[in-house]
C-alpha cells in the first residue's frame, strides 16, 4: 500500500512541475526562443561592414557613387582604370560608346561584376539607372563601383538626347502644390518587415540584391509630373539641403529625412506600410535612385522621381545638368 501511496504522488507532481515550467517560461520569456528579425540581422550586417546608406553613397575611400567625365588629357587613364559596363540597348550601343565599354544586360550586372578585379564603371543614357546599379553593386559588395554622371548626356554632346528632352519642363512654376513653406515633422515608424528563410545577415543581403537586379530598373522609377500633380499619393522624401529645400522650394506635404542611414535611426521616418509608395527626389533623378536601391533593399516599397526636379522645375536649377563635353566615342 505504501509503494501505491508514492507512485501516485509522483503521478500528481510530475504533471503539475511540467505545466508550472510551461507557464513560467511563457511569462518570462525564458524557454521560448525568439527568432532575431531578418530585417535586423541583415541591418546589423550592413552597419558592421560599411554598407549603411551613407557608405552607399560614398564609400570608405572618400569615392562618391558617381564620377564625371574625365579632362581630356587623362581620358586613356580613366579608361583604363574602368571595367566599363553599358547598360543601353544592343542598338545605341552599337551606334555609339565608349571606348573599351561593355554592353551588359542590367540583369547580367553581377556575374560580369564577378568576372573583373578592375573599379567598376556603370554607364547609361542619364545616370539614373546606371547610379541604381551602382547602389546594388556596392551593397553586394563592390564598393568601388561607380556612375558616369549625367551618363551618356554627359560624355558627348552628340549623345545628350536621352537628357535634354526629358528637362525642358518648369510644371512647378505656379503649381498649387509646390510649396516654400518648411518640411512637416517627421514621424517616427516601425522596422519593415522582411520575409525569407535565411538567418544569415549577408545572406539576407545579397538574396535581396539578387532580387532587385531580376526585377530591373523601370518598375522603380515615377514620373515628376504625377508625383507634382498628386502628392496625396506618395510618401514623400526631399534629398536637399534645407536651404535648397526652402529656397527652391519643393513638392507640396514632402519630407525632408535627410541624412538617411540605419546608424542614426532616422530610416524610422519613413512609412514600411507596403501601400505606402516612398518616393525620393533629388536635383537630377541620380541620388534618388541609390537611394531608392537602398530603401527597396531594406523592404520599403520605394520609388526614384525620375530627372529629379530637373524634370519639373528645369530654369529653378539650371546649375545641375550636364556640362555637354565632347570625348571620343
Amino acid at each position: 500500500m505504501k509503494k501505491l501511496a508514492i507512485y501516485f504522488i509522483v503521478l500528481l507532481i510530475v504533471p503539475a512541475l511540467f505545466l508550472t515550467s510551461c507557464d513560467r517560461g511563457d511569462d518570462l520569456g525564458e524557454d521560448t526562443a525568439v527568432a532575431t528579425p531578418a530585417f535586423t540581422l541583415m541591418t546589423d550586417f550592413m552597419v558592421q561592414n560599411n554598407r549603411d546608406i551613407g557608405n552607399i553613397l560614398t564609400n570608405t575611400d572618400n569615392e562618391k557613387f558617381v564620377v564625371g567625365p574625365p579632362a581630356a588629357a587623362d581620358l586613356q587613364t580613366f579608361l583604363d582604370t574602368y571595367y566599363i559596363m553599358d547598360l543601353r540597348s544592343s542598338s545605341d550601343f552599337a551606334t555609339t560608346h565608349i571606348e573599351g565599354a561593355n554592353n551588359v544586360a542590367f540583369s547580367d550586372i553581377l556575374t560580369t561584376a564577378a568576372t573583373t578585379s578592375k573599379p567598376i564603371l556603370m554607364v547609361c543614357y542619364t545616370g539614373q539607372t546606371a547610379c541604381y546599379a551602382t547602389a546594388l553593386l556596392r551593397l553586394y559588395g563592390y564598393p568601388s563601383t561607380r556612375s558616369l554622371k549625367w551618363g551618356m548626356s554627359g560624355w558627348n554632346a552628340s549623345t545628350a538626347g536621352p537628357w535634354n528632352s526629358k528637362i525642358g519642363s518648369n510644371l512647378a512654376d505656379g503649381h498649387s502644390n509646390w510649396s516654400h513653406q518648411g518640411a512637416p515633422a517627421t514621424l517616427v515608424f516601425d522596422d519593415p518587415t522582411i520575409s525569407t528563410t535565411l538567418t544569415d545577415g549577408e545572406a539576407i543581403l545579397k538574396q535581396r540584391v539578387k532580387a532587385l537586379v531580376a526585377a530591373g530598373f523601370g518598375s522603380v522609377t515615377v514620373s515628376g509630373s504625377d508625383v507634382l500633380n498628386n502628392p496625396s499619393q506618395y510618401f514623400i522624401n526631399n534629398y536637399f539641403s534645407e536651404a535648397d529645400y526652402l529656397g527652391f522650394g519643393h513638392i507640396n506635404g514632402a519630407y525632408r529625412i535627410l541624412p538617411l542611414t540605419l546608424g542614426d535611426n532616422s530610416y524610422l521616418g519613413l512609412n514600411p506600410d507596403a501601400n505606402a509608395k516612398i518616393v525620393t527626389y533629388c536635383y537630377t533623378g541620380q541620388t534618388s535612385a541609390v537611394i531608392t536601391a537602398c530603401l527597396r533593399v531594406l523592404g520599403y516599397n520605394a520609388y526614384t522621381m525620375t530627372f529629379g526636379m530637373n524634370g519639373i522645375y528645369n530654369t529653378n536649377i539650371l546649375d545641375y545638368k550636364p556640362m555637354g563635353r565632347r570625348f571620343k566615342s
